[in-house]
C-alpha cells in the first residue's frame, strides 16, 4: 500500500483515457452481472427445488389436464406423505403487461411448501374464504395490495360464466428466503371449478411429497403404474427434473451465457485495458528508467505496472457490479416468466476475481516490458 499514491498519480496523468478505460470495464461488468442475473432467473428454481417432492403431469404434455379423482389414489400410494393439485389460471391485473403466475390450488398445497411462510391467522382466513387469495410479498408490494383488498383479475385461459373478470379477496401474504419466488398468486381450486366454463373436475398437475428422497424413482414408477391404460396416463418426475425441463426448452442457457461473456470480456475489457497499459508504459519509459536508477528493482517495477492495471479493472468492475446490484434489487422486469431476479453474492465475488485476473492478464505484457527495460536504452530514447 505504500506505493498506492504513485500508482494513483500515474492513472490521473491521462484523465480522459483513464475515464474511457474505466467506462469500458464498467460496461463489461454490467453485462456480466446482468447475464448472471438472467441465468439465475432461469436456473434458481431448479437449484431450490425440493428433493422430497415429485411432480405428476399428463404423459402427453403439461397443458393436458388430469382428473381431480387421482388425488385420493396418489395419497394412498406407499411412500407418499402428502399431495396437492395445481391448475394454471393465466390472468392479468388491470393491464396486459401486469402478468404473474396465478395458480389454483387445494388446501394441501402449503404444507408441502414450508418455504412459503404465511402468518397462521392469515392462512386460517384463507382456508375459510372461498374467494380468498394468497399472494407473494413481491407482487403485493409491487401493486400496493394489502390484506382485505378485493383484487380483480382478467382471465386469459379460464373465463367465468358471467364474463372474463374474476374477483379475489386478499387474505394472506407469504414471504420466503432470498431466492424463493414471492411473486405467485394462489387461490382456491373450488372457486375456479365452480365458476369456469367447462373442464369441470380437471386439474393441471400434482405435487407429491414423499417420505424419503432415495425412493423418488420407485415412488414415481409406482404412481405412474396406477394410471397406465387410463384415459389420462401420467408422467412423474422429481421437482428438479420437472423444472429443468422448462429451462431445457429454451436451450443451454449456461453455454449461451459463457459464449457472450467471453466475447464481451475479451473485447470491452481485455483489449481496451491492455492497450491502455501498453500506451502508459511507452509514455513513461524515461520515468521507469529513473525509478530503476533510484533503486527500484525489476520486480517492483513489474508489480507497479500490474497494480495499475488491476486498479483500473477493479474500479470499473466494482462500479459495474454495484450498479447492477441496485438495479435488480427492485425485482424482475417480467414476473410471469422470470419471477426470481436477484444477483447472488457468489456472482459478485466471481466478478471481482475476474477483474483481478483480467487486470493481471491485460497488464502482463506491458509490465514484462517495463521490467526488462534497460536504463541506458531508455535514457537514450529521451
Amino acid at each position: 500500500m505504500r506505493y498506492f499514491p504513485l500508482i494513483w498519480r500515474n492513472l490521473l496523468r491521462r484523465k480522459v483515457r483513464t475515464i474511457f478505460t474505466v467506462g469500458s470495464v464498467f460496461i463489461a461488468l454490467v453485462l456480466y452481472s446482468f447475464l448472471m442475473v438472467v441465468q439465475s432467473a432461469f436456473t434458481l428454481g431448479v437449484d431450490l427445488a425440493g428433493v422430497d417432492r415429485l411432480v405428476m403431469m399428463h404423459r402427453i404434455s403439461l397443458i393436458q389436464l388430469l382428473p381431480i379423482a387421482y388425488l385420493q389414489q396418489i395419497r394412498a400410494t406407499p411412500g407418499v406423505v402428502g399431495a396437492a393439485h395445481n391448475t394454471w389460471f393465466g390472468g392479468t391485473y388491470q393491464d396486459q403487461a401486469n402478468q404473474f403466475a396465478i395458480i389454483a390450488v387445494d388446501p394441501g398445497y402449503f404444507p408441502i411448501y414450508p418455504e412459503a411462510r404465511i402468518p397462521e391467522d392469515q392462512l386460517k382466513n384463507w382456508m375459510i374464504d372461498r374467494q380468498g387469495a394468497v399472494v407473494g410479498r413481491a407482487t403485493a408490494d409491487k401493486y400496493g395490495w394489502k390484506i382485505g383488498d378485493k383484487i380483480p383479475i382478467q382471465g386469459t385461459i379460464w373465463t367465468t360464466k358471467q364474463g372474463r373478470t374474476w374477483y379475489f379477496n386478499l387474505d394472506a401474504i407469504y414471504d420466503g428466503d432470498k431466492g424463493f419466488d414471492t411473486t405467485n398468486f394462489f387461490f382456491h381450486y373450488e372457486y375456479l371449478d365452480e365458476n369456469r366454463q367447462g373442464a369441470y373436475g380437471m386439474v393441471g398437475w400434482y405435487v407429491v411429497k414423499i417420505d424419503d428422497p432415495v425412493n423418488a424413482a420407485a415412488v414415481a414408477s409406482r404412481l405412474d403404474s396406477r394410471f397406465v391404460n387410463s384415459p389420462a396416463e401420467t408422467k412423474t418426475s422429481t421437482e428438479k427434473a420437472f423444472l429443468q425441463g422448462f429451462v431445457n426448452q429454451i436451450g443451454n442457457i449456461k453455454a449461451i451465457v459463457i459464449a457472450i461473456l467471453v466475447a464481451v470480456l475479451f473485447t470491452l475489457f481485455l483489449l481496451v485495458l491492455a492497450n491502455t497499459m501498453a500506451q502508459a508504459v511507452r509514455e513513461r519509459t524515461s520515468e521507469l528508467a529513473v525509478l530503476k536508477t533510484l533503486g527500484y528493482s525489476n520486480g517492483l517495477v513489474l508489480a507497479l505496472v500490474l497494480g495499475e492495471s488491476m486498479l483500473l479493472a477493479l474500479v470499473g468492475g466494482s462500479l459495474g457490479l454495484a450498479v447492477t446490484w441496485f438495479a435488480v434489487s427492485g425485482g424482475s422486469f417480467n414476473n410471469a416468466f422470470l419471477p426470481v431476479f436477484v444477483m447472488r453474492y457468489r456472482d459478485v465475488v466471481i466478478g471481482l476475481l475476474l477483474c483481478c485476473l483480467l487486470g493481471i492478464v491485460a497488464g502482463a505484457l506491458p509490465a514484462a516490458a517495463a521490467m526488462r527495460l534497460r536504463i541506458t536504452d531508455a535514457l537514450r530514447r529521451t
